[in-house]
């Protein structure tokens, strides 16, 4: 019984624990460098959640059927980040790297989804941050070149 009484408490202080470091960490979401804002700024939750949130439900190489993704535009991301340039270069957790059209986000609605079907994404589900792109509603983003710019695990934009 003090066994059990005990391996009880350290669960709970081991939850506790974990709970400290996840609040801590979802503090900063976004980090962008480069040609930015004195050369870096950090998006926190409260700066996304200051800014105008969308929804999209669109078809993805990876989810059955439109999931209704909820989030901030890319683009009023990179106008809060004061970013000039023609590239993004988007960073994922696990060292994802691809580069992206600036002009990709002014021409179509794509955004920082934190939401798929009403759950906040989490770095097991392709979170906290996910570059969507309203594919459904414009033939031309059904193609590979495209998929390749849906960056889950966002953490870094680097722009130039």
């Amino acid at each position: 019984m003090k066994i059990t009484t005990c391996l009880l408490r350290l669960l709970r202080v081991a939850v506790l624990a974990l709970g400290a470091s996840a609040a801590s960490a979802e503090e900063v979401l976004l980090t962008l460098t480069g040609a930015v804002r004195d050369g870096q700024v950090t998006i926190a939750r409260a700066d996304l959640d200051a800014m105008e949130w969308r929804e999209i439900a669109t078809s993805t190489t990876v989810t059955d059927g439109q999931p209704l993704f909820r989030g901030v535009l890319m683009r009023d991301i990179l106008a809060h980040a004061g970013a000039e340039g023609e590239t993004v270069t988007a960073q994922a957790l696990n060292d994802y790297v691809i580069d992206i059209p600036v002009r990709d986000f002014h021409d179509f609605d794509v955004i920082a989804a934190l939401y798929m079907d009403g759950a906040a994404l989490t770095p097991r589900d392709k979170g906290p941050v996910w570059i969507v792109y309203p594919r459904d509603d414009h033939g031309v983003l059904a193609d590979i070149r495209y998929d390749m710019r849906w960056v889950w695990q966002l953490s870094a934009l680097h722009v130039q």
